[in-house]
């Protein structure tokens, strides 16, 4: 229900309970969106509000707060198993497959702990070495060959970067695995945090060539269908490997349930989709962002909002699945991008909301 039309309702439940103020909302009807009326109005009704219609009031005012970020158009707040709100914009809805961006980062590493707990891969100490004979075959490097599964997760293979200005001339390449593996090394592997999304391609690699199936049908058969969840679509490299890490299309529902999973956990509807071990061993701190207050766990990123921890995959332009534990809460927002400034800018506008208005609001509802 749009906001307006909630203050609307929750006038006329008043009046039908104050009869006296019936004839009143019929002659000033025409008034009820001017602010001042709207704040008389209230003075009269509040003191026989209900506890309802005061949640209502409240739930109102943080979908208004959050759509005052323009580019937002998706939002999605679930709490302890209820939906609290769900409000969309333009042409979005809640089954329409969106690209996530960097938020599919997520995905990548929940696909990694599946295969190692189904023994295709032998643990996140193994080396990439092994995955990668050919070209290590042609270019020998006992040190890049020593990465480990984990310092891809954790952006710790101190390859130099594929993303932000050298994301175009790795895209445009014929060769993805190859451009990425041919990148000088800046930081020792495990050290320094350095963010690539070449990293997260060559997990999708190695999830293909450890599985034998495609990134794409190894997700669809262990995680995304078991969750029912249809895929949008995926980008593949020149080599046909799916991207690991960006331009995969989700549906807010599906982002929704991906999150509910995770903070679940890795279980959703009574069965394990995710072993839970995998779970808390991503969630935990093993680097940190040199650009953001971010801590960073297995692609998963971490802070700290109002004395709560707060989890979250994040794409480029505003997409997230946030998840607060200690609140019981996953927040799904979707975004349309916008210059780099801008989103910025909208990043920290929307952590302010949700450290500001919206964690407050939680902590409300679970105190009853």
């Amino acid at each position: 229900m749009f906001w307006p039309d909630l203050k609307i309702e929750v006038l006329k439940n008043r009046c039908r309970r104050y009869p006296l103020m019936s004839s009143f909302y019929s002659k000033y009807a025409f008034m009820i969106f001017r602010p001042v009326t709207l704040a008389v109005l209230l003075l009269f009704i509040t003191p026989g509000a209900t506890n309802a219609d005061t949640a209502q009031i409240k739930t109102g005012t943080l979908i208004d707060d959050l759509f005052d970020i323009r580019s937002i158009r998706s939002f999605v707040v679930q709490q302890d198993g209820e939906l609290l709100i769900e409000e969309y914009r333009g042409r979005m809805h809640a089954g329409r497959a969106v690209n996530i961006k960097s938020a599919s980062k997520g995905i990548i590493s929940l696909l990694v702990g599946i295969a190692i707990e189904r023994g295709h891969l032998d643990g996140v100490d193994q080396k990439i070495g092994e995955f990668f004979p050919d070209y290590f075959k042609a270019h020998p490097d006992p040190e890049k060959e020593s990465i480990t599964i984990q310092d891809l997760l954790t952006m710790r293979a101190g390859l130099a970067s594929t993303s932000l200005a050298s994301y175009g001339r790795w895209v445009l390449s014929d060769n993805w695995v190859e451009h990425v593996l041919s990148r000088p090394l800046i930081e020792r592997p495990g050290g320094e945090m350095v963010y690539s999304t070449g990293s997260t391609h060559l997990l999708s690699v190695i999830l293909t060539r450890a599985t034998a199936m495609s990134t794409r049908a190894f997700a669809r058969k262990y995680l995304f269908g078991p969750l029912q969840i249809s895929i949008g679509g995926w980008d593949r490299d020149p080599r046909g490997y799916y991207m690991g890490g960006n331009n995969l299309a989700l549906s807010p529902s599906a982002l929704l349930k991906i999150g509910s999973m995770v903070m679940n956990q890795g279980v959703y509807q009574n069965r394990q989709i995710v072993p839970g071990d995998w779970i808390a061993e991503s969630m935990q701190i093993y680097t940190r962002s040199h650009f953001n207050p971010y801590d960073y766990g297995y692609l998963w990123w971490q802070r700290e909002l109002k004395g709560h921890t707060v989890q979250f995959a994040w794409g480029n332009g505003g997409q997230y699945i946030i998840m607060i534990p200690s609140l019981k809460t996953v927040t799904v927002i979707t975004s349309i991008s916008k210059r780099k400034g801008q989103n910025r800018a909208d990043r920290q506008r929307l952590f302010s909301f949700i450290e500001n208005s919206l964690i407050g609001h939680l902590e409300q509802r679970l105190r009853g």
